[in-house]
């Protein structure tokens, strides 16, 4: 047995996220191979995530089944608009939900909605694909429906762009784009400036980015500019990809992202008018998209613009809340290699049928999921996951490449484990535990070691009485004494009991060599 006095440290900054597409000589030792539940933070680190509670306590009114899903939840007049079973209601998180609108057919996916303020008053403008005609909601609860002559009928998606409303995805002509007149989101007479084109693919959803609306195809991609109906110019972004659903595209940092049959996509602007960019941003898990492009059921996703996040679900409408999957990606810095990219992590047990996130104020972002069972639920609340009849914990488990410390022909003998962490809360109670030799089961593995301290040092205007610890200098550090040694060696920690959130930030490992194989 080696002495002490060899002791030798190997130093893990935890960035660079999930990957999946590396061997064990190429993987960054702050990388993760295993990263559900926690996720990328732009303070840097892995931090496990919140859980969410029932925006209110009652479950979305049902029109003919009680397995009919919400197809709708929008954030609009400080208020949540959701749509079930072919009716629209409001609420706010308390009371009843009131009836808006009724008599709506009934859907086969989800309502695509934008707001709009054409005339001083905002309204929410909706297209469900079943119904003959889009409509709109005011702040006063009026709904008015586009059945004027020349209105698209049964469109699917719809966008707001240089004061037309546009309108895509109508069933008997898949492949046009209808517009309104200039500040008349019902008006569709040419003679007022209203009117349509055509692509060569099926729209599948349109987003405005830049001054340019982005009309995304089955298998192409395209662009308008201009103003109005005199300078509209429609050019080809790229005829060689598209869009596979209109339910992934957001924008996130400047940029948009979308899912496309080789990954995730942005579209970036460059410094050049009308150069635009197409960059594939999720090699490192292709694995987790080629089963995504392999069972697309119903896709939503959303941003969590104060984490730079997004987030795509795409769980089975047969699978219960537990195995429904999605996935996390956050733009941030890389501090291991300097550079700004996107990170990502597997998000589970959370089963949301649509969703939607806004600023509700200047500083509060509401972020919010339509389920399956009919109630509408908050992300980012609390440390359990809500479903209509249960909470449940939120599995969320860490594990660190198996790493080599710089020659695999070589036994570690383990000394400490220096983990850096931040406990958000005083109940902390998580597990470390190191694997040998890749989980080989005829090595020895030792047993899981309890993280249950408490919170991080107070921030004065920041921390909250009682969730801080008094006297401290910074983010805890643990020294643990561990056992057990191996050619190679990984870190996996494990919450899953419903506790306060703990963020990993790194670690050090102590060793003292051994002899060589």
């Amino acid at each position: 047995m080696p002495t002490t006095d060899l002791i030798s440290p190997f130093v893990v900054s935890c960035a660079g996220g999930l990957t999946l597409n590396k061997d064990v000589f190429s993987m960054a030792p702050g990388e993760a191979l295993q990263l559900q539940n926690f996720e990328p933070d732009i303070e840097g680190g892995y931090r496990r995530i919140n859980g969410s509670v029932k925006y209110n306590s009652n479950i979305v009114p049902q029109v003919a089944a009680a397995d009919e899903r919400v197809v709708m939840s929008a954030i609009f007049n400080n208020q949540v608009y959701a749509a079930r079973g072919g009716s629209i209601h409001r609420a706010t998180d308390s009371g009843t939900w009131t009836s808006v609108h009724t008599g709506l057919n009934t859907p086969t996916a989800n309502y695509n909605f934008r707001t709009l303020n054409f005339d001083g008053s905002d309204k929410l403008i909706i297209a469900t694909g079943v119904d003959q005609y889009a409509l709109s909601i005011d702040t006063s609860n009026t709904v008015t429906t586009f059945n004027t002559s020349n209105a698209p009928q049964y469109p699917k998606y719809v966008e707001v762009f240089k004061d037309h409303v546009f309108f895509a995805g109508m069933s008997a002509s898949p492949e046009e784009i209808v517009f309104s007149e200039p500040f008349n989101e019902d008006g569709f007479f040419s003679a007022s400036g209203a009117g349509s084109f055509r692509v060569d693919t099926e729209v599948v959803g349109l987003k405005v980015f830049r001054d340019v609306l982005y009309i995304f195809g089955k298998d192409k991609i395209f662009k308008l500019a201009g103003s109005s109906v005199a300078d509209f110019v429609v050019q080809p972004v790229t005829r060689q990809i598209g869009c596979l659903d209109g339910g992934s595209i957001q924008e996130l940092g400047g940029d948009i992202i979308f899912l496309a049959p080789d990954g995730l996509r942005t579209i970036a602007g460059t410094d050049k008018i009308g150069d635009v960019e197409l960059g594939s941003i999720s090699r490192q898990i292709q694995t987790r998209i080629d089963r995504i492009t392999l069972a697309l059921d119903n896709i939503s996703s959303l941003v969590i613009r104060n984490k730079s996040q997004y987030r795509l679900f795409y769980p089975e409408t047969a699978d219960v809340e537990a195995v429904s999957k999605g996935i996390i990606a956050v733009l941030k810095a890389n501090p291991n290699t300097g550079t700004v990219g996107f990170e990502y992590a597997d998000i589970t047990g959370f089963k949301p049928s649509c969703t939607d996130s806004e600023f509700i104020d200047d500083e509060t972002e509401l972020s919010i999921y339509g389920g399956y069972d009919g109630y509408v639920y908050k992300f980012e609340v609390g440390n359990v996951i809500t479903t209509a009849t249960s909470s449940n914990n939120i599995i969320a488990v860490y594990r660190s490449p198996d790493m080599i410390m710089g020659d695999p022909g070589v036994r570690k003998y383990m000394q400490r484990v220096n983990l850096n962490y931040k406990g958000e809360g005083q109940n902390v109670d998580a597990n470390l535990s190191l694997k040998y030799d890749y989980d080989d089961p005829g090595t020895p593995q030792p047993a899981k070691i309890p993280i249950t301290a408490a919170a991080g040092a107070a921030i004065y205007g920041t921390s909250s009485y009682g969730t801080a610890v008094y006297d401290s200098t910074g983010v805890p550090l643990i020294r643990q004494s561990v056992e057990g040694s191996g050619f190679a060696v990984a870190l996996k920690i494990d919450d899953t009991d419903g506790a306060d959130v703990i963020s990993i930030k790194g670690f050090q490992l102590e060793f003292t060599p051994g002899g060589r194989r």
